[in-house]
């Protein structure tokens, strides 16, 4: 079932859980996840999502908001490639899966409903697939 979540909280708000402030060494890579996990989940761009659901970030509240991007395109592209954020989407883990079943039967229909797969997405939706 999918979330219904006020879309103007951002991920530390909804996870009631607030990271620690950065160290001098952290990279640029955390420290946008640090800061995406402070802007309201509704005014995230696809590339944010992509970008947090790779880092296996708020995926309980995000995979359902990339889902519904996804109905509407399945080859929504952020910063990378065409794709890029279905590419995100099917390459969590098995468990992920596991734990939001009516998610994954949406993307294997979304994935199902694609006339032509993008090179760059084969391996993914092969290994989605193969789940």
């Amino acid at each position: 079932m999918t979330r219904l979540v006020n879309r103007d909280r951002s991920l530390e708000e909804l996870e009631r859980d607030r990271w620690s402030a950065p160290v001098a060494s952290e990279t640029r890579l955390m420290a946008t996840v640090r800061e995406l996990r402070r802007k309201p989940i509704g005014g995230l761009t696809v590339e944010d999502m992509r970008l947090l659901i790779r880092q296996d970030v708020g995926l309980a509240y995000l995979l359902p908001l990339a889902v519904e991007v996804l109905r509407g395109d399945p080859l929504a592209e952020g910063d990378m490639y065409e794709g890029d954020l279905l590419a995100a989407a099917l390459t969590r883990s098995a468990e992920v899966w596991s734990e939001s079943p009516e998610l994954e039967r949406e993307v294997r229909l979304i994935v199902s409903e694609l006339a032509d797969v993008p090179p760059a997405l084969k391996r993914e939706v092969e290994e989605f697939l193969a789940l």
